[in-house]
C-alpha cells in the first residue's frame, strides 16, 4: 500500500511535497491568445521550475504564431476553437488528467519560481485550491498601471465577502493551483474572463479549502497587450456574481428580492390603509392595486426561493457524492 501524506505521517507528507515541487504529477495549464512575445519564456521558466511537470498550452485562435512558438519551446500544444478564456479552461479541465493542476496566464506576469509554493499546500493535503495573491504584498498595485483594475478587484472581493462570508485577497488572479478532485467536479459555465470569479465563488460555495499564497507580480513586457476590456469584462464579472448568487444561494437571492418588493409594497400600501381607517374610503385606488401586486410578487419570490433552495441542496448532495467517487478513484490509482 502506498504511503499517504497525512498529519500523522510526516515522512510521507514531506516526500509528497518534495515530489510535487519537482512537478511530479503536475500539469501546468497555460491558456493563450496571441501571446507570441512571451509564451516561449513562460514555457521555459515553468520547465525550469517544475522539471517533471507536463506543460500544456491551449491556443485560442491565435494569429501571431503562439502555438508554433510554444511547441518549439517544449510545451504540449492543443487548440480550442471556441473563443474565450472560460471555454479554454473548460476544455483543459475536461481533457487533462493529473494529480495537481497549476493554471497560469501566458503573458509572463506571474513568477514561475512561485509554482512550488502554490503546489505544496495541495500535496500536503492542506488546501484544495491555492491562489497566487498579487494584492496583499502590494506587488499588483505597484506594477499595474490600470487603476480601474484595482477598483474592480476590490469590488469583487467585497461582494464575495458580503454574499459568501469569505475574504479573498486576490479574486481576479490567473495564477492558481488545484487538486484533481476540485478540477474534475467543477462545472465550468463561463465563456470568458469571468472564469476566475466563477472558480473563486465555486470554491467558497462548495467549502473547498483555499489558501492564499503571496506572489510577486510584474506588468506585461513591452510588445505584449492585454485582452481584458476593463468595463465590458467588468460588467460580465458582476453579472456572473449575480447569476451564481441566484444559482448557489437561491433562498438568499429571492428572499432579499422579496423583502425589497415587500418594503416598496408597504410604502405604497400603508398610506392607503391609514386613509381607509380614517375615512372608510380608498381614494388612491392605483396605489392600492400596486401595493397588492407588489406583495403578491414578493410572496412568489419567497416561494420560488424555497423551492429552488431545495433543488440546490439536492444538487449539492449529488455533487458531494461525485467528489467521493473521484477521491476513491484517486486512492485506487
Amino acid at each position: 500500500m502506498t504511503d499517504i501524506a497525512t498529519v500523522s505521517n510526516a515522512e510521507a507528507t514531506a516526500s509528497a511535497v518534495e515530489a510535487a515541487r519537482r512537478g511530479e504529477g503536475v500539469a501546468v495549464l497555460v491558456p493563450c491568445y496571441n501571446e507570441a512575445p512571451t509564451i516561449a519564456r513562460v514555457v521555459a521558466d515553468f520547465r525550469a521550475a517544475l522539471p517533471e511537470a507536463t506543460i500544456y498550452v491551449y491556443d485560442n485562435n491565435s494569429t501571431d504564431g503562439t502555438a508554433d512558438i510554444a511547441a518549439a519551446a517544449g510545451a504540449v500544444v492543443r487548440r480550442e476553437s471556441r473563443q474565450g478564456k472560460g471555454n479554454v479552461v473548460r476544455s483543459m479541465f475536461r481533457d487533462i488528467d493529473a494529480e495537481y493542476y497549476l493554471m497560469v496566464d501566458g503573458d509572463d506576469t506571474y513568477p514561475a519560481e512561485a509554482a512550488g509554493d502554490l503546489i505544496a499546500p495541495l500535496a500536503a493535503d492542506e488546501a484544495d485550491m491555492t491562489v497566487g495573491d498579487r494584492i496583499s504584498n502590494g506587488a499588483y498595485g505597484k506594477e499595474n498601471e490600470r487603476p480601474f483594475h484595482n477598483f474592480g478587484n476590490n469590488l469583487v472581493r467585497r461582494l464575495i465577502k458580503v454574499i459568501y462570508g469569505y475574504a479573498f485577497e486576490d479574486v481576479m488572479t490567473g495564477y492558481r493551483a488545484f487538486t484533481r478532485a476540485f478540477v474534475k467536479t467543477m462545472p465550468v459555465m463561463s465563456g470568458g474572463f469571468q472564469i476566475e470569479t466563477e472558480i473563486s465563488i465555486w470554491a467558497v460555495d462548495r467549502r473547498w479549502r483555499v489558501a492564499d499564497v503571496p506572489i510577486d507580480y510584474r506588468d506585461r513586457p513591452e510588445g505584449s497587450e492585454s485582452k481584458l476590456s476593463t468595463f465590458s469584462d467588468g460588467m460580465l464579472v458582476l453579472a456572473a456574481i449575480a447569476s451564481l448568487f441566484r444559482d448557489y444561494r437561491p433562498m438568499a437571492f429571492f428572499g432579499w428580492l422579496g423583502l425589497a418588493l415587500a418594503v416598496v409594497g408597504l410604502c405604497f400600501g400603508l398610506p392607503v390603509v391609514a386613509e381607509y381607517f380614517d375615512t372608510g374610503y380608498v381614494a388612491k385606488l392605483p396605489s392600492a392595486v400596486l401595493a397588492v401586486a407588489l406583495m403578491i410578487v414578493a410572496t412568489l419570490s419567497w416561494t420560488a426561493g424555497l423551492i429552488l433552495d431545495t433543488v440546490a441542496k439536492s444538487h449539492r448532495r449529488q455533487w458531494e457524492m461525485s467528489v467521493y467517487r473521484v477521491m476513491e478513484a484517486d486512492a485506487e490509482r
